[in-house]
C-alpha cells in the first residue's frame, strides 16, 4: 500500500549516532517538529556490499541536502550494536566511518512491518510449533521515502537488494517539491533547477510543449 499524499507513520524507533549513543527517533516528529524534509533511506544489511557504497554517497552529499532544509536518516534491522560496530569500522575494510546522520535500528521490524518493505517471499503457519515461519532474510528492500515538513511522504521507492540508487535523484526531487512549494508550478519530466516549470492548467502544458 502506497503512503504518497498520507503522513508518515508516528512510531518512536531506535536510533544510532557516531557517536555511539541509542535514542529514540520518530520520523514523523523529525519533520514536523523541526520544519524540515525528511530524506529516510532503507537498506538490507550493515557489513555488506552495495549498502556502504549507499550510505558514503549520502554523506558525500548531506551539505546539499542540508543546503535544502532536508534531514537525512539510513534505516535498517540490524542492532543499535552492530550499527555502532560498523560505524567504526574503515571504509578501506567495507566499514561508514565517517558517516553522521543518524540510523535508525528496526531490530523489532515494527516500522518495516508497518511501511510494508521486509523481503518476505511467503508465510507459513506451523501448527506444531503454533509459529509463523517465513521464507525470506526477512530484512528491508532499498526503500525511500521523501517526507514533507508536514509529514507527508511526497515520493516512495523501493529498489531490489542489488540495485544502488542514484543520490542526485534525490536532490533533484527535493528541488521539485521546494519548486513546487513555492512557485505553486509543477515540474515536468526531467525537471531540474533552474529549468521551466509549468502552471496545472490547460493553457501552461500547451505553453510548455509548445516550446520544449
Amino acid at each position: 500500500m502506497s503512503l504518497v499524499g498520507k503522513k508518515f507513520p508516528n512510531l518512536n524507533v531506535d536510533a544510532m549516532n557516531e557517536m555511539g549513543d541509542t535514542f529514540k527517533l520518530n520520523v514523523l516528529e523529525e519533520a514536523v517538529n523541526n520544519n524540515k524534509k525528511v530524506l529516510l533511506f532503507w537498506y538490507p544489511k550493515d557489513f555488506t556490499f552495495v549498502c556502504p557504497t549507499e550510505l558514503h554517497a549520502f554523506q558525500a552529499a548531506l551539505g546539499e541536502f542540508e543546503k535544502r532544509n532536508t534531514i537525512v536518516i539510513g534505516a535498517s534491522c540490524d542492532t543499535p550494536e552492530v550499527h555502532f560496530a560498523w560505524l567504526n569500522t574503515s571504509k578501506d575494510n567495507g566499514g561508514i566511518e565517517g558517516v553522521t546522520y543518524p540510523i535508525l535500528s528496526d531490530s523489532n521490524r515494527n516500522l518495516s512491518s508497518i511501511l510494508g518493505i521486509l523481503d518476505i517471499t511467503k508465510e507459513t503457519y506451523d501448527e506444531e510449533t503454533g509459529t509463523v515461519q517465513v521464507e525470506g532474510d526477512n530484512v528491508t528492500y532499498r526503500a525511500t521515502y521523501l517526507i514533507d515538513e508536514n509529514g507527508l511522504v511526497q515520493h516512495e521507492s523501493i529498489n531490489n537488494m542489488p540495485l544502488g540508487r542514484n543520490v542526485n535523484e534525490y536532490l533533484r526531487l527535493i528541488d521539485a517539491l521546494t519548486h513546487v512549494q513555492e512557485k505553486g508550478e509543477v515540474c515536468p519530466a526531467n525537471w531540474e533547477e533552474g529549468k521551466d516549470a509549468m502552471n496545472a492548467n490547460r493553457d501552461g502544458v500547451a505553453s510548455y510543449l509548445s516550446s520544449h
